[in-house]
């Protein structure tokens, strides 16, 4: 008979390591942690809030949603400025950081020249204007026109519903968006979102500048409002591809100011993170009042 346990005692030594093997496999199958969820089940309960932050949350999602916004990666793109009068035109391939607040910009006409903003501090070849612009203005300019509705997700932000309103014959839902004291460079900025009432989608919007390195005493430029010509689809998601600027006066369109056109979009979701940091020749350009 003890010849006969032996066969019996391997066999239940199999099933027990077979029982035990079960949970790792079925461990490996779990899908990994989405980096940007905390973040963005925030950003879903402030914009849930109210019934205008509700339908900045619908153009966000109707632009590709936040998942695919921040998951992306580094945007690049063309941003070419052009003024229609004699100011001066500003044209830069950017890549935008959207998770951290950072940008990069180089010269069309001079890809070797760059300038931009490391999250804290903007920098520039020299420490000073590039082409007339300010560094620290623009780094970020492009980058908030660009990403809208999207940088709307951020802390700091209210939001107020206007009346409908009609421009080039459909009527769009108006939101108005301005910023708790503190928030950014420029928390005297305000926009007016044009919300399409069938597709969500901004198509336009009316917006003032306020930072404080061109009015340091306070003030703002006159109001303008920014036509969206065009939108293209890149990973899901829907970005412009033109804008044309023009002055509002008393609530009415005048003359146009500014065309703008923006090209050959990428994610770079590869991008080494050191590609934002200041470079060691670079000088830091913060021309805010103290």
């Amino acid at each position: 008979m003890k010849y006969l346990l032996l066969p019996l005692l391997l066999i239940l030594l199999g099933c027990e390591s077979n029982q035990e093997a079960e949970p790792t496999q079925t461990s490996s199958t779990e899908a990994p942690t989405d980096p940007y969820a905390d973040r963005i089940e925030a950003a879903t309960e402030r914009l849930g809030s109210s019934a205008p932050a509700q339908k900045v949350l619908r153009a966000i999602e109707a632009h590709g949603g936040l998942e695919s916004w921040y998951g992306n990666g580094p945007l690049y793109y063309h941003f070419n400025y052009r003024p229609l009068d004699d100011g001066n035109p500003r044209d830069t391939y950017i890549t935008n950081d959207y998770v951290n607040s950072r940008a990069v910009h180089q010269l069309a006409s001079d890809t070797t020249v760059r300038y931009g903003f490391d999250g804290q501090d903007a920098w520039s070849p020299d420490g000073d204007r590039v082409e007339g612009m300010s560094p620290r203005f623009w780094s970020l300019t492009p980058y908030y026109f660009v990403g809208l509705p999207f940088v709307l997700a951020d802390e700091g932000i209210n939001f107020e519903e206007l009346p409908a309103e009609e421009l080039d014959g459909t009527t769009y839902d108006l939101v108005k968006v301005t910023y708790e004291q503190g928030t950014g460079d420029a928390s005297g900025d305000y926009y007016v979102l044009y919300l399409n009432p069938e597709t969500g989608q901004v198509d336009a919007l009316r917006y003032i500048v306020s930072y404080p390195g061109y009015f340091p005493e306070g003030g703002s430029t006159p109001e303008k409002i920014m036509k969206i010509t065009g939108k293209t689809k890149v990973d899901g998601i829907t970005l412009p591809t033109g804008y044309t600027t023009y002055m509002w006066n008393d609530g009415q369109i005048s003359e146009p100011v500014t065309d703008i056109t923006v090209s050959d979009y990428a994610y770079r979701s590869d991008l080494a993170d050191d590609f934002f940091d200041r470079p060691a020749d670079a000088r830091v350009y913060n021309d805010l009042p103290e």
